[in-house]
């Protein structure tokens, strides 16, 4: 997180998806990208690593590392946590995937190449995140936690409530 003034930047990385969203072209396209940035950084983006970025992706709600764990395990017997948290460690290092830490879950991130912060909006009805990068939300908490003298390494919003799909049919 950087104390710059605002930029405006105002992104909706991952919206909540609806029915007309094409989710095999989203995956495709999430897998091109991780491919593409690991070998621009120069890193492998193994079989597993690869792998378990797509069960992350399967779907647009977060998902838990035991959960990815027992699909590797129908695949791969010999599949253990350490393998799972391995993998999924690197693809969060590299901007790949986020951390939910109130669910202790993951979710793939729409915008892996650029760095951003993660403001997370979290549908209590069907579990779906959408995820925002908004500059001005940023510099406030940055500007506050200054006021206190806090200097904020890492910020992570997640935010609690029911999506548009959820909201209409309740």
């Amino acid at each position: 997180m950087s104390s710059k003034e605002p930029n405006n930047r105002q992104q909706v990385v991952t919206p909540f998806q609806d029915e007309r969203h094409a989710h095999a072209d989203c995956l495709q396209t999430a897998l091109a990208a991780a491919e593409a940035l690991c070998t621009q950084r120069g890193l492998r983006l193994t079989a597993l690593r690869r792998r378990v970025l797509e069960l992350v992706w399967q779907s647009h709600e977060p998902v838990k590392a035991y959960d990815v764990l027992d699909k590797l395990r129908a695949e791969h017997r010999g599949a253990a946590p350490p393998t799972v948290y391995r993998a999924l460690e690197f693809l969060q290092a590299e901007g790949l995937v986020h951390r939910i830490e109130s669910l202790n879950a993951f979710i793939g991130c729409g915008a892996p190449q650029q760095s951003h912060d993660g403001q997370f909006l979290i549908c209590r009805g069907c579990g779906a995140v959408a995820e925002i990068d908004d500059a001005e939300i940023t510099h406030l908490l940055t500007r506050k936690a200054h006021t206190l003298g806090f200097q904020i390494d890492d910020e992570t919003i997640e935010i609690r409530g029911l999506c548009g799909g959820c909201r209409n049919t309740g």
